[in-house]
């Protein structure tokens, strides 16, 4: 039997604490943007709690329903579900939990609005990403990551319990940035993701196509991103940092393309991450000091 210390360590890194902390920081973003001053810091507080809970709820079913998957990559295969240290049953409560208590948080604390949306991005992750789109179509990225892309707008309807065309730029930002993030990571894993049969993009058309459609997403990302400028929601702050680090991010996605190296697709990876927390900090400095 494992002691009570790893077991707990154990649930919370199928927790995905790090993916978690992302969405609690780009949901921030959408709670300060949401009004003209600092919103109330306990109201923050309580809904950062709520989606984060909700949101390594979602993780743990990731965790639940891929762990025969996990097994056979080298990416996944020391998880702990995947590695037998902890059981179904065990996550399957552990996961339970942490969702209700999210949930019962949010709309007891916060609102109904709230609460609902980010159970549904529990369920279009865990469920229909996870179950269903993952192991059918090698859009599975595309559409999955609409669920990966809420938090800004539960962040904002956190604060105002209403939605609002704001939050939709903030929500299509990210949810543009998602495929060439997770194809450059699905290039680097290619092999992994054959092995197990999931048909990302890399694996049903090849990765010359996968790289040009980042190329293409970059693109696309870089001209979603000049949105926010245009309808007057930011100022020159954004736009400029916005700018500076698409077209980091597009010569990231040339490289890539151009060049055979194999340890591209990895930096572009981590890249993407350090671009989009760099883009919502510009966010955040805008909002504050907007010219």
């Amino acid at each position: 039997m494992q002691p009570l210390t790893q077991v707990l360590a154990d649930l919370y890194e199928i927790t995905k604490p790090k993916v978690v902390a992302m969405l609690v920081i780009t949901a921030i973003v959408g709670m300060v943007l949401s009004q003209e001053s600092l919103p109330s810091l306990w109201l923050m507080a309580v809904a950062s709690m709520g989606i984060g809970l909700l949101s390594a709820a979602a993780a743990a079913l990731n965790h639940i329903v891929d762990q025969n998957i996990d097994a056979k990559m080298a990416r996944t295969y020391n998880r702990p579900l995947a590695k037998g240290r902890i059981n179904n049953t065990q996550a399957t409560l552990f996961a339970l939990l942490l969702a209700c208590s999210g949930f019962v948080l949010l709309y007891i604390e916060v609102n109904a609005l709230t609460a609902w949306l980010t159970l549904c991005s529990l369920f279009g992750y865990a469920v229909v990403y996870t179950l269903v789109l993952k192991r059918l179509t090698p859009q599975n990225i595309v559409i999955g990551g609409l669920a990966g892309a809420m938090p800004p707008l539960l962040g904002w309807t956190s604060i105002t319990g209403e939605l609002h065309p704001h939050a939709y730029f903030l929500v299509m930002i990210i949810f543009t940035w998602t495929p060439p993030h997770f194809w450059a990571l699905a290039i680097h894993r290619k092999e992994d993701y054959a092995r197990v049969n999931i048909p990302m993009l890399p694996v049903t058309h090849g990765s010359t196509f996968t790289k040009t459609t980042i190329v293409l997403y970059t693109v696309l990302l870089l001209l979603v991103c000049l949105l926010p400028y245009l309808v007057g929601m930011t100022g020159l702050i954004y736009l400029v940092s916005s700018l500076v680090l698409n077209l980091m991010f597009l010569r990231y996605a040339w490289l890539l393309k151009t060049r055979e190296d194999k340890a591209l697709a990895m930096e572009t990876f981590q890249f993407s991450i350090k671009h989009l927390l760099w883009l919502f900090v510009a966010l955040l400095v805008d909002h504050f000091f907007k010219f």
